[in-house]
């Protein structure tokens, strides 16, 4: 039954994504549902243990090695996440030393989806994306439940906390925009 529940909970957030997935003009979107009420005190990004596309496994400790994380939060069904892979990909080997840029893959299911890896896997690679991306998996439930569609861009802290605002859409112009300011402060 848990496990129908979780299935049905990520059909649902899947479809829920697709729906929101379009090349109309996006606006600003605020922290995930658990942000804290505070203005002062920042959403804290769950802890997780996945693996990337590589294999490998990463924790939320690849927050540390950074003092920022741009996490571009994108699925393979996304024809805007697509499309704005190629400018992430070289926009990911200009940043400077101390900020990465991270793709978070929504849409794979498991270690068994091979069908969704592979589609990921040529997308990355045909767009010259080849920054880190990790594949979702229910530790990060508590933040996609404020994902309310892809692509959608937020910025993490080295504490793993969310630094301003996230971005819905493919609006690479404007991710840049914060780093820049981020990195001048």
């Amino acid at each position: 039954m848990k496990k129908f529940c979780l299935t049905a909970a990520a059909l649902a957030a899947a479809a829920l994504l697709l729906a929101a997935c379009g090349e109309a003009p996006q606006a600003d979107v605020e922290a995930p549902a658990e942000a804290p009420a505070s203005d002062t005190e920042a959403y804290q990004m769950p802890e997780f243990s996945t693996v990337d596309l590589d294999g490998e496994t990463v924790t939320n400790d690849l927050f540390a090695e950074k003092d920022l994380t741009v996490l571009n939060v994108w699925g393979t069904f996304c024809g805007p996440c697509v499309a704005e892979m190629p400018e992430l990909g070289e926009w990911a080997e200009e940043l400077p030393e101390n900020v990465q840029l991270v793709g978070l893959i929504i849409d794979i299911e498991g270690e068994n989806d091979t069908e969704h890896r592979d589609a990921a896997v040529e997308i990355t690679q045909k767009a010259g994306a080849e920054f880190r991306h990790l594949i979702a998996n229910e530790d990060f439930a508590p933040f996609l439940e404020g994902v309310t569609g892809v692509p959608t861009t937020v910025f993490v802290d080295k504490e793993g906390k969310l630094a301003g605002s996230a971005i819905l859409g493919a609006q690479v112009d404007k991710y840049k925009e914060f780093v820049e300011g981020f990195v001048g402060e």
